[in-house]
């Protein structure tokens, strides 16, 4: 039993907030991978058009949903989302990126609006999520301030041989954590609806980028 705290608290220990000393370009080293819209499968609930919860215009992607809403499929017991889940790209090995420009309206809370999905026995190695106003790595570290009716730069660093997670948030370093368990596992953005929810939620995306470590 002492054993499996101390390894419990290890893991946890690893997870930190990280105070920037100025910003950094956290691409350096990786290579842009090529992507289009093809590239970018729009999970909805399941009743209505996809016109009705995403569009793309002048490059933004604008993806919305209401608390109220379907999950994205008949069987799914999940809450309402309208994400876009990056296919093209699923990975089990290897360091990959995930660059974003986001923006969340003001009113919209209770929402994830970014994952690396794929874990074990999790659901995802590492979650953005909007509360009150702030970003935050799930729910127990804040990211950014003040996050409603701005854009701000995302990039996500999942080492998958390594297994940790780094997240930068215009160009700063603000969080290192663990890996949770091996998995395929790909990116996805827009809005999932969680715990104590606004009935609408929001978030835009443009300049998004798959990256890979070259080697």
């Amino acid at each position: 039993m002492a054993r499996l705290l101390l390894s419990i608290s290890l893991c946890l220990g690893l997870v930190h907030h990280v105070a920037s000393s100025g910003p950094v370009d956290p691409t350096k080293g990786f290579a842009s991978l090529p992507l289009n819209q093809s590239n970018f499968h729009v999970q909805r609930p399941y009743d209505v058009p996809e016109d009705e919860r995403y569009s793309f215009r002048h490059g933004v992607h604008k993806l919305w949903v209401y608390s109220s809403d379907e999950p994205h499929t008949p069987t799914s017991r999940t809450k309402p989302r309208t994400e876009i889940r990056i296919s093209g790209y699923d990975y089990s090995s290897g360091v990959w990126q995930f660059e974003g420009y986001g923006y969340v309206p003001r009113g919209t809370s209770g929402v994830c609006i970014m994952q690396v999905f794929g874990a074990s026995p999790h659901a995802t190695t590492a979650a953005l999520v909007v509360y009150d106003g702030s970003l935050s790595y799930y729910t127990n570290t804040v990211l950014l301030e003040n996050v409603h009716d701005r854009w701000f730069q995302v990039n996500v660093i999942h080492d998958a041989n390594a297994s940790t997670v780094k997240i930068y948030i215009d160009d700063q370093l603000k969080m290192v954590a663990p890996g949770r368990g091996e998995a395929t596992h790909y990116f996805k953005c827009g809005v999932y609806a969680q715990r104590y929810s606004s009935y609408y939620m929001e978030s835009r995306w443009k300049g998004i980028k798959v990256l890979k470590m070259s080697n």
